[in-house]
């Protein structure tokens, strides 16, 4: 199983859930973040953190995002770790 980073993110790339995780497992381009399989421990922190919902367990996914499971893991080792919170994309976002 894995933790899965959705559409939802795109966009606002809150980073909460960067904040909170323990292994480093995100990585971030210029509109939302991502999370690299082959690092998380599945602590799920992350998830209820999310102000947009955003994050799920793949086994809480609704079927019509099972494609993010493919795009977090290849897209994620390509990017930059993102270890400290980020300002979010979206204007007045706290």
């Amino acid at each position: 199983m894995a933790i899965v980073v959705t559409e939802a993110c795109n966009g606002c790339r809150y980073t909460e859930c960067v904040a909170v995780c323990p292994a480093g497992c995100f990585h971030a381009d210029e509109r939302m973040v991502y999370i690299d399989p082959a690092t998380c421990i599945e602590c799920r922190a992350c998830i209820p953190v999310c102000p947009v919902q955003a994050i799920y367990d793949e086994e809480d996914l609704p079927g019509a995002l099972s494609g993010w499971v493919e795009i977090n893991a290849t897209r994620a080792p390509l990017l930059p770790a993102v270890e400290e919170k980020l300002p979010p994309l979206k204007a007045g976002a706290a």
